[in-house]
């Protein structure tokens, strides 16, 4: 196993620990993406600022304004999707939440003949329909009432900001790398920074206090800055197929970990819904004409092969 690829690894099992961490952060969910975006946009900003001077580079963005301009507005995307996300996580759950955040991919996928003039294959539809399948499965399992009907409606949010980040992150083909998940991490802070002056919500100074910190610093320099710091170095590295088809650990490591660590409940039924996103989505993804960069997130994205800053 190359040392590329254990750094790929490593940011994929950050990432879908993200909702574990955020378990622990008593304060509203706009708050805590707000430290997480400040925390990881200091990190990143460091690492650019150190490789600049080390390789006697210039940014790419100065060079791509519109392209750099797409990043802000894909990461002000990504900034604004965590908020629905976090808040989703705790009313449905971390494993659900992350399930209906996947569909991002999906909507994607299924707005690409407008968007980008792309046919839908048969392999495409295919996996439309098992990942709209296994939402149905995880969403109906246990009943009517079972799950939170605002807590699926801030997923879905938060996965159409995702498709959001991911369209615009695919206009910026010649800025990539840590130069771009910084881009997109600085708007994400942003973003959230003037929804949060905008809605009354930046955290005192007690609530800060009052919180638990080590989890606070662990989301935000760990997690998002140096897990989009890892992924993004051995992105540039590893095949794009090993990269497509690892990526998916995310999304299935937050099931697990939210189902051992929070003892959230998943049955037979959800787990095969949950098979069946993940895996619907990831033959979008593999099997499509084109392979979509959706590694861009936070978590830019995605994945940005299919998730980074983004899924981030």
């Amino acid at each position: 196993m190359s040392r590329s690829f254990k750094k790929y690894l490593a940011s994929l099992l950050m990432f879908g620990s993200n909702g574990i961490v955020a378990s622990a952060i008593a304060l509203p969910s706009s708050e805590v993406v707000l430290m997480r975006t400040l925390l990881g946009a200091l990190l990143l900003v460091a690492v650019l600022a150190v490789s600049l001077r080390r390789s006697d580079s210039h940014l790419a963005s100065v060079d791509h304004p519109r392209q750099a301009l797409s990043l802000a507005i894909s990461g002000a995307a990504l900034g604004i999707s965590w908020i629905f996300l976090f808040a989703a996580y705790r009313l449905i759950g971390v494993g659900i939440a992350t399930l209906a955040y996947y569909i991002g991919p999906v909507i994607v996928m299924a707005l690409s003949p407008i968007l980008f003039k792309e046919s839908l294959t048969p392999v495409k539809l295919m996996g439309f329909a098992a990942v709209v399948a296994g939402a149905f499965l995880v969403v109906a399992q246990g009943g009517a009432g079972s799950i939170n009907a605002g807590g699926l409606a801030l997923g879905g949010m938060a996965a159409l900001m995702y498709a959001v980040m991911v369209v615009f992150s695919k206009r910026a083909s010649d800025v990539g790398g840590v130069e771009a998940a910084t881009v997109q991490i600085v708007a994400s802070f942003a973003a959230v920074a003037v929804y949060s002056v905008a809605t009354g919500q930046l955290p005192a100074v007690s609530e800060l206090v009052s919180a638990d910190l080590p989890a606070v610093i662990t989301l935000g320099l760990v997690n998002t800055g140096l897990g989009c710091y890892l992924y993004f170095s051995a992105m540039g590295v590893l095949p794009v197929q090993r990269v497509a088809v690892f990526g998916y650990l995310e999304p299935l490591s937050a099931v697990v970990l939210s189902a051992l660590v929070l003892g959230e409940a998943m049955g037979p039924v959800r787990i095969l819904g949950a098979t069946l996103i993940i895996g619907g989505a990831a033959s979008c993804e593999l099997l499509g004409q084109r392979t979509f960069r959706l590694g861009r997130r936070s978590h830019a994205a995605r994945p940005v092969a299919s998730g980074a800053a983004a899924r981030a």
